[in-house]
């Protein structure tokens, strides 16, 4: 997955004007941001706690909405030493109607990634956008038999009987959630390496539980000569840097987000890392500015 192996592979497979996947370095570990595809939310979902009409004066602010709003997706792929890690896992077949999203099984292909290569995923959380992508045949038949899968025991705890009391999804949403869940257990259970509060995943590649989202939800945090890149999985939403303390409606406990976002957006300002979320815009690299009482996001600029 070295840089100079992706980007020959330009012209020869991909048929997107629009690119799908984004490669840096951090020190020695190599890093590619791989689009999943996006898919329509409502924009009510990005902030439950707030009046209507001042989430709609954000999402008109930011040329979004009124409505319904592209909700992103974004995986990563990790090469430490000798090992290849995705982290996360995109949308499967669970939801129909959803056709640009999914895409991330073609999208490594076109990166020149086997999925036979991998030999960890690491799951944040076992939201179906997360997970869904392991779940369909052209995935699961191509994995190695002997890759490690790592997810906090927190989430694989709440998942027996998930609590949605405090959550404001779509009506059909939490169903599928449980099935999605259900049947990642039941596919991936005898391959899941469990950790608690936090697990190197390979040499400057760490997981660790943060909570918030969900009550296991882990974020990837990846370090090699000084430099660091933190995927935060969906601890940060677009929304959030402006308005921190909004609440999201696929969040099992707001309250606990709003500390784990500030947390972990006060952290990336202090030290200049790079960020990378699932729902951002790809590429979904850049760095945090302190801007007042809230934040402001500062994407990288592209090298190409």
């Amino acid at each position: 997955m070295k840089l100079d192996n992706i980007s020959s592979l330009g012209g020869s497979v991909s048929e997107e004007l629009v690119p799908s996947r984004y490669a840096l370095q951090v020190g020695e570990i190599d890093v590619l941001v791989v689009s999943d595809g996006v898919l329509p939310l409502p924009t009510a979902t990005m902030s439950t706690n707030v009046d209507p009409d001042v989430r709609a004066a954000w999402f008109r602010d930011m040329f979004l909405g009124p409505d319904a709003f592209d909700w992103a997706l974004n995986v990563l792929v990790v090469r430490s030493g000798d090992q290849t890690i995705l982290v996360d896992a995109g949308l499967g077949g669970q939801f129909s109607g959803f056709p640009r999203a999914g895409q991330f099984p073609r999208r490594l292909a076109a990166a020149g990634i086997d999925l036979a290569s991998i030999t960890d995923v690491v799951i944040t959380h076992m939201h179906m956008d997360h997970i869904g992508g392991l779940l369909v045949d052209e995935v699961k038949n191509r994995l190695r038999p002997d890759v490690r899968i790592h997810v906090s025991a927190t989430e694989v705890d709440f998942w027996g009987s998930p609590d949605f009391a405090l959550t404001a999804m779509p009506t059909p949403v939490p169903d599928v959630l449980r099935s999605t869940a259900q049947q990642f257990m039941k596919e991936y259970g005898g391959k899941l390496r469990i950790f608690e509060e936090e697990y190197e995943v390979a040499p400057g590649v760490l997981a660790w539980r943060t909570g918030g989202h969900t009550p296991g939800h882990s974020v990837v945090r990846v370090t090699s000569e000084g430099e660091r890149l933190t995927f935060a999985g969906d601890a940060i939403f677009p929304v959030g840097f402006d308005h921190p303390d909004w609440h999201n409606g696929f969040e099992h406990d707001p309250e606990e987000s709003v500390r784990v976002r500030l947390r972990l957006l006060q952290e990336a300002a202090a030290t200049g890392e790079l960020l990378v979320a699932t729902h951002l815009s790809f590429p979904s690299v850049g760095r945090v500015a302190i801007d007042g009482d809230a934040f402001r996001w500062v994407p990288a600029i592209w090298d190409y």
